[in-house]
């Protein structure tokens, strides 16, 4: 009696079932099994055949392996003789290089030292020059601010104008042509009188310019102050002028025409540029602005009046020493005349002295000729031919003499 040991899917099971399935189980394991260990034997076995062939073609590529080396042991023998011979030629190229860069490098560090201190030298004279313009700057900057403070004061601006004025006309006009803070009828004592030729006025500089106003112009930091300033200029400008005519215009004292000298060529082009009301009312009251350029012009015009005027006043000294001249010169004609007549009678007597040596010598060749005693035909025959006096003419007149040229000449 079979013993049932489980259902599947409402059949029963039992151990005789379950041991022919272990049964048939196992069979297809083992069958699984030698199938595997076939496979896996002829895998070796074709695995062993590949291992052959590539131990076959192994020996192969190392014998042909040996091969190459062997012949790359003979080349690399002959590339070695070859390197060698080829390295000590290079290494003597090399040290040859090596010298004639070194000697260059030692030339060129030798021209590079000379250089440098050339240009340290060169450098140190630089630096001497810059200590000696910082020198020379550190007293302009002195002066500079020796000359601010002197046109900060009114004293001393103006005495510096006024020294300014009276070196142009010192160096320009001759000493008596000018004087320097005269006394005129009225009191008042203008900086300089020029003197005309003549009975002429003098005429009236000014050098006393009121400058604050247009340093105010210079410091103006914006168009109010600006044009603050520019009224104040204007202003003191105006009164100054009106000042000069007042005091300094006197009729028939002074001309009618006065000089205001401003020692600045940059603030007399402003005032011609800016305020040209000025210049009109300048015009106007008969003052005429100068800057020192214009002055230096003013002065060598009156230098020139005063030239002609004094050789206007020479004038009948020259005539007088001109007529002693031609005095002169008429007497030393009459004694040119009277010194060429003593030449001509002088000439004349010479030339009767010769008609009378030429007679002379005539008489002497007449004696000479005479037949006195025997022996004399051959005497004269000799005689002329050894005399190399030259003959005298046959009208008388005897050879021109250096006398005769000479009186001739003279």
């Amino acid at each position: 009696m079979e013993s049932i040991l489980f259902s599947v899917a409402g059949r029963p099971v039992s151990v005789v079932d379950t041991l022919i399935a272990t049964a048939l189980g196992v069979a297809v394991l083992l069958a699984v099994a030698l199938i595997l260990l076939a496979r896996l034997a002829r895998a070796r076995r074709h695995a062993e055949w590949r291992a052959e062939d590539q131990a076959r073609e192994l020996e192969g590529r190392i014998s042909d392996l040996l091969k190459v080396q062997s012949e790359m042991t003979g080349r690399m023998q002959t590339m070695a003789e070859v390197f060698g011979t080829r390295q000590g030629d290079l290494m003597r190229a090399v040290n040859e290089r090596l010298d004639g860069m070194s000697h260059k490098l030692g030339q060129s560090m030798a021209e590079g030292t000379r250089r440098t201190h050339d240009g340290l030298r060169h450098l140190h004279e630089r630096l001497a020059v810059i200590d000696r313009a910082q020198t020379t700057i550190r007293e302009l900057s002195g002066q500079v601010g020796a000359l601010q403070s002197v046109l900060s004061n009114k004293q001393t601006r103006g005495a510096f104008g006024q020294g300014r004025m009276e070196a142009l006309i010192q160096d320009a006009l001759p000493q008596g042509s000018y004087s320097f803070q005269a006394t005129l009828s009225s009191g008042v004592r203008p900086d300089c009188l020029i003197h005309l030729p003549g009975d002429a006025p003098p005429l009236v500089i000014d050098a006393k310019f009121p400058l604050e106003a247009h340093s105010d112009i210079r410091r103006a930091a914006d168009a109010e102050q600006l044009k603050q300033a520019r009224a104040r200029f204007r202003r003191d400008i105006g009164k100054h002028l009106n000042d000069i005519k007042d005091r300094y215009l006197i009729p028939g004292e002074t001309q009618d025409t006065a000089f205001m000298f401003v020692p600045s060529e940059s603030v007399f082009a402003e005032i011609h540029e800016d305020f040209d009301d000025l210049i009109q009312r300048a015009h106007r009251l008969r003052v005429v602005i100068v800057s020192p350029s214009l002055l230096m012009l003013c002065v060598q015009v009156v230098q020139s009046l005063l030239r002609d005027a004094r050789m206007r006043e020479e004038a009948h000294l020259i005539q007088a020493e001109v007529g002693h001249l031609v005095e002169d010169i008429d007497r030393l004609e009459k004694r040119v005349h009277k010194l060429q007549d003593h030449f001509g009678q002088a000439n004349r007597d010479i030339d009767q002295i010769l008609i009378s040596t030429d007679k002379i010598g005539k008489r002497g060749r007449g004696i000479g000729d005479l037949d006195l005693a025997p022996g004399q035909d051959q005497a004269s025959e000799r005689a002329p031919a050894s005399d190399p006096s030259p003959r005298p003419a046959e009208n008388g007149a005897g050879a021109p003499s250096p006398f005769a040229r000479r009186s001739d000449g003279l």
